[in-house]
């Protein structure tokens, strides 16, 4: 199945990198793709718990969901996130 989730704090490639790796990592994800000009990860899953288990993943990185509280603390995470992403 497929799912789309739109997210908080997306601002570059970098972000991209480092939600495309992180989230590929997860147990029966696939298919990750970023969209930044809509602030959406797109991707590929086995069961609902999978999904949470992205969102999750997302939300330590820093990209809450779009009706999620967006801390002060989750957008400096986002920050780092980004800066690693464009790292590597």
């Amino acid at each position: 199945m497929k799912s789309t989730i739109i997210i908080q704090n997306l601002k570059c490639s970098g972000c991209s990198n480092t939600i495309v790796k992180k989230v590929s990592q997860l147990e029966a994800i696939s298919e990750v793709e970023v969209d930044v000009d809509n602030s959406a990860v797109s991707f590929n899953y086995s069961n609902e718990s999978d999904v949470a288990m992205v969102k999750k993943t997302l939300y330590t990185l820093g990209y809450p969901e779009e009706n999620d509280q967006n801390s002060i603390s989750r957008k400096v995470k986002s920050f780092i996130s980004c800066a690693n992403g464009r790292m590597s």
